[in-house]
């Protein structure tokens, strides 16, 4: 059995990339060495372990058994290190090289992924911003298991070792095709609930911020279908009869680009906020703090 403490780190790095990349070649790039170099690494690091660790293959190579038990925890050790040295490390945008793991909701991906993308473009042109998908099913799993260093979606009170910040007040706009049968005229509630509604669910659950409000009033609406993803939206009502309740910015966004015609909702639906969540082990990060003054600001712009 190895001993751990007889492990050289740089060796660790190089297993990394070779586990992301399955290829020497690549990792070597990765890693700024040479392919030689990268090979006898491997090679040390076979007969410390004991195992082959990856089989040459066509096109790349296999990891063992044994290399894929090790890829996870490896990855993730070396991510929390290179997390615990940046919050020491001055930040400068300008020159900064660093990737920026966050999870974000389809919403607050619509909404402020364009602004931050192009502000980040400008003023950190070495940084990667990589969003994949969040909300209240996967936030946490996400930020605890160091897949995602900050979260933004509409979220509940996060455990204690977690900050959130509030953002983004938010009403709703009710849309539907122009020539709908609700599109003009009054706009009643009883006109609202006698038309199939479409309801976005990226997670499938079957009820949203409308039907909360509703429930207040002892009603509830006819669910017509029920989309995971915002893209669906314009076809499907150009389509049918339904109509769909969104958040203001999303539902004008996709009015204009879709010529959908935007009304008011004849029931109050209480206004939501998105948040923004990061564990506390952050807070002295530089360039973490600096991504978080940015969405905030650009979530003021929005």
């Amino acid at each position: 059995m190895a001993d751990l403490s007889q492990l050289d780190l740089n060796l660790l790095r190089v297993f990394d990339a070779v586990a992301r990349e399955r290829h020497v070649t690549r990792a070597a790039r990765r890693l700024n060495l040479s392919q030689p170099a990268v090979s006898n690494a491997l090679a040390r690091l076979r007969a410390a372990l004991g195992d082959d660790l990856f089989l040459r293959r066509p096109g790349g190579v296999e990891p063992t058994i044994l290399a894929q038990s090790l890829a996870g925890p490896v990855a993730e050790a070396l991510d929390r290190l290179s997390d615990a040295l940046a919050t020491r490390t001055p930040f400068d945008p300008a020159t900064a090289r660093r990737e920026f793991h966050v999870a974000f909701s389809e919403y607050a991906e619509a909404v402020l992924a364009p602004a931050v993308l192009a502000r980040i473009a400008r003023e950190a042109p070495g940084c990667l911003l990589a969003i994949r998908h969040a909300d209240r099913t996967n936030v946490e799993a996400l930020l605890d298991g160091g897949a995602a260093v900050l979260a933004v979606a509409v979220l509940d009170e996060p455990p204690a070792l977690y900050t959130r910040l509030r953002m983004l007040p938010e009403a709703f706009l009710t849309l539907m095709r122009p020539d709908h049968p609700l599109a003009s005229g009054e706009f009643t509630l009883d006109a609202f609930l006698s038309v199939p509604h479409l309801l976005h669910s990226p997670n499938g659950s079957r009820d949203g911020a409308l039907d909360h409000a509703l429930a207040g009033q002892g009603m509830a609406r006819r669910l017509g279908g029920v989309v995971a993803h915002l893209s669906a939206v314009p076809a499907v009502l150009a389509g049918t009869d339904m109509i769909i309740t969104l958040s203001a910015r999303l539902a004008r966004s996709l009015a204009a680009a879709h010529g959908l015609v935007l009304r008011e909702p004849p029931i109050e639906v209480r206004h939501t906020r998105l948040s923004l969540v990061f564990h506390r082990r952050f807070e002295a990060d530089a360039g973490h703090a600096w991504l978080r003054r940015l969405l905030l600001a650009e979530a003021r712009e929005v």
